[in-house]
């Protein structure tokens, strides 16, 4: 669906990632690492989804500034998500750290993702599925292990549940519904990466 780049980038950010941690200890302070990671993906991603996985980081390593339990991790999602919805010109264009450049893809991505809601067969339903889900964390006594694993399920659900969506926002929204056969690429491509996370947590 849209450009076919998804797992192009993807895959260019999972190098990136894994360059940048044999080169340095990554940051242990939670606000920092996913400030950093916000760095690495606006840099070196490209396409679309570098900007918005950026605009998520970002806004989640914001609100996680001085917080390290485990309720933080629920409002920053909250915040990542909300954000992502909110992208706006000016608004993305100030997520960039002096001397990244600004990718050409960036007049374009107000328009195709401002404004996308769960159902819109984007990437967002992934995410917003599993931010639901860590909602538990909030809860006295929350196994964190237990309620990711909920979250990654929730997120590989809302992922196969884009097959059959019409495209609201993002670059599919683009092509014709009967052209749509498989799942959202973006939303695939979350619950990929919060298993991912999942799994080395486990490790």
């Amino acid at each position: 669906a849209g450009d076919g780049d998804c797992g192009h980038t993807h895959a260019r950010a999972a190098r990136a990632i894994r360059e940048w941690m044999r080169s340095r200890p990554p940051p242990a302070v939670p606000a920092q690492l996913l400030s950093a990671l916000a760095d690495v993906l606006l840099e070196l991603m490209g396409g679309s989804s570098g900007v918005l996985y950026g605009l998520f980081l970002t806004a989640a390593a914001r609100s996680l500034r001085g917080r390290s339990d485990f309720p933080a991790w629920a409002d920053a999602m909250d915040a990542g998500i909300e954000a992502m919805q909110r992208s706006v010109p000016g608004a993305v264009e100030s997520q960039f750290p002096p001397g990244i450049p600004i990718p050409p893809e960036f007049p374009c991505i107000p328009h195709r993702y401002g404004g996308a809601a769960p159902g819109d067969r984007t990437m967002l339903d992934s995410l917003w599925a599993a931010t639901q889900a860590l909602h538990s964390l909030r809860r006295p006594g929350a196994d964190p292990l237990q309620v990711l694993a909920a979250a990654v399920q929730s997120a590989e659900a809302a992922a196969e549940a884009t097959r059959h969506m019409e495209a609201g926002a993002g670059r599919a929204s683009y092509i014709r519904s009967s052209r749509l056969e498989q799942p959202d690429p973006g939303a695939v491509a979350v619950a990929a990466v919060l298993r991912a996370v999942l799994e080395g947590l486990r490790d």
